[in-house]
């Protein structure tokens, strides 16, 4: 390979992936295959994700490596999953806990 070639390989985003369906808060959205459900909702600009239980302020992917807990999300049906630590997958459903209690939906 040259290195132009190899140039080519090094620019390519994920935007260029193949698309799949997913479902957030029950509305169908086209996101790239292969990204991460944090990523994913970041890009369709769905946040915040939920709502601290200290004080309420909305909260958002943080550090998109599972150590913060801010992704938080319920995935198809299961709440407290790790939205930066999950793959998007044809079909998912998202929720996001965006009740001001402090609980998931």
């Amino acid at each position: 390979m040259s290195f132009p070639q190899a140039g080519l390989v090094m620019f390519k985003t994920v935007c260029d992936n193949e698309k799949v369906e997913i479902f957030v808060d029950e509305q169908c959205s086209s996101v790239p295959e292969g990204v991460s459900v944090a990523a994913a909702l970041l890009l369709l600009d769905a946040i915040p994700l939920r709502h601290s239980k200290v004080d309420q302020s909305p909260r958002a992917p943080y550090c998109l490596m599972g150590v913060c807990a801010e992704c938080l999300v319920t995935i198809d049906g299961k709440p407290g999953q790790f939205a930066c630590q999950t793959v998007v997958q044809s079909g998912m459903r998202i929720d996001r806990a965006l009740l001001h209690d402090g609980e998931f939906k």
